[in-house]
């Protein structure tokens, strides 16, 4: 028996599977965005953290030594009191450090929410509100009644 439809047409059952399967690979593919978005943020924030990491370190590690090369350097080349070239040391130290620090606040202030994947999926969503079921007309219930009688004759 030949199929009443041309075959322009689906059954039901293949609409809501191809409907299924769009929106797997919807949700993956904003899956995918938000990872690719958060990956990128995980990376600056790591790159903060160094930053900010190696400006404690240079503070606590170069203070004694650096300190006193620089206190002596500065007193020998200006005869001043060594208290002061001591100080000026310390200033020294203490600048390289607050340089360090504002690199590390830099990177972090660069961090934002995954903006793409936010937009996608209230984008997805409001699409999402917006679907109506299609009406069924008595034209449309009678070639389904004839579609299944010609699938079971079959």
């Amino acid at each position: 028996m030949s199929d009443p439809f041309d075959g322009a047409e689906r059954s039901l059952g293949q609409l809501v599977a191809s409907a299924t399967a769009e929106m797997s690979a919807l949700v993956h593919d904003e899956i995918a965005l938000a990872k690719a978005e958060i990956k990128q943020d995980v990376k600056r924030g790591a790159m903060g953290s160094a930053a900010g990491l190696v400006a404690v370190v240079v503070l606590l590690f170069s203070l004694p030594l650096l300190s006193f090369a620089l206190a002596y350097g500065i007193q020998a080349w200006s005869h001043w009191h060594i208290s002061v070239c001591f100080l000026l040391s310390f200033a020294a130290n203490v600048l390289i450090a607050v340089l360090l620090g504002l690199v590390a606040y830099a990177k972090f202030r660069k961090m934002k929410p995954p903006e793409k994947s936010i937009a996608s999926a209230k984008q997805t969503a409001a699409i999402m509100q917006n679907v109506k079921p299609h009406p069924r007309t008595a034209d449309t219930a009678a070639r389904d009644k004839a579609a299944v009688v010609a699938r079971s004759s079959a």
